[in-house]
């Protein structure tokens, strides 16, 4: 005898879906294992029914062309947008990070954490941009989208999916990313070299009996 099948999920409009709206509310170094910077995101809930649970994709972007910058700081950023003189078309936004988050069921609001990580290595894109930055705010903007989870009328789980253009902006103090570096490894940058220029970095250093990598770097840039 067949049984009908009762389907756990429904991906049909039963009900108005939940909407959604989002707030960067603060930011702070992360206290993990490794530099990170962490967002405090309040995602709250505007209309339609509560959430059983939220899969959230942020992309995070440095918005660039958003603030001024005075000399030093455009001498710095040369290598990413070339002369002042071309920046009408170079000058543009970075992507930091993309990150896809499980957000428990809530009623109204939840604030969760979304961690943006942090390297030393100055040559990516946006690690060169905010060592180049040291004052002011660094201009986010973050697009969210995902997947929610719901009851229905009838108390069966939906399914909605949560668009692009759900946005947020925040303006994060220039000199967060270096004190997230700061609480690793304080005061230290790195230079990433290949293999052979770091064996005759190696080779310099050991033939001139020199203490450490620091005092390696200063004989080269003293001429000794």
């Amino acid at each position: 005898m067949a049984h009908e099948a009762t389907p756990s999920l429904a991906t049909s409009e039963f009900a108005q879906s939940p909407e959604l709206a989002f707030e960067v509310t603060g930011a702070a170094p992360a206290q993990g294992a490794v530099p990170a910077i962490a967002l405090a995101l309040r995602v709250q809930r505007t209309a339609g029914p509560p959430l059983r649970a939220l899969t959230l994709t942020a992309q995070v972007r440095i918005a660039a062309p958003r603030r001024p910058y005075d000399d030093q700081t455009r001498e710095r950023l040369y290598t990413l947008f070339g002369p002042v003189a071309d920046w009408g078309r170079s000058l543009r936004s970075l992507q930091w990070t993309r990150a896809t988050i499980a957000v428990p069921g809530f009623e109204d609001e939840v604030t969760i954490e979304l961690e943006l990580p942090c390297s030393y290595d100055v040559e990516v894109a946006h690690n060169g941009y905010l060592d180049a930055v040291r004052d002011g705010v660094i201009p986010l903007e973050l697009l969210f989208s995902g997947t929610l989870f719901y009851a229905g009328e009838d108390n069966r789980l939906r399914v909605a999916q949560l668009s692009w253009d759900h946005e947020a902006t925040y303006a994060l103090p220039a000199g967060m990313w270096r004190a997230a570096l700061d609480r690793h490894l304080p005061g230290a940058r790195w230079v990433r070299l290949d293999a052979d220029r770091y064996d005759r970095l190696r080779e310099f250093r050991s033939r001139g009996a020199l203490p450490s990598w620091d005092a390696t770097v200063d004989a080269l840039l003293d001429g000794d």
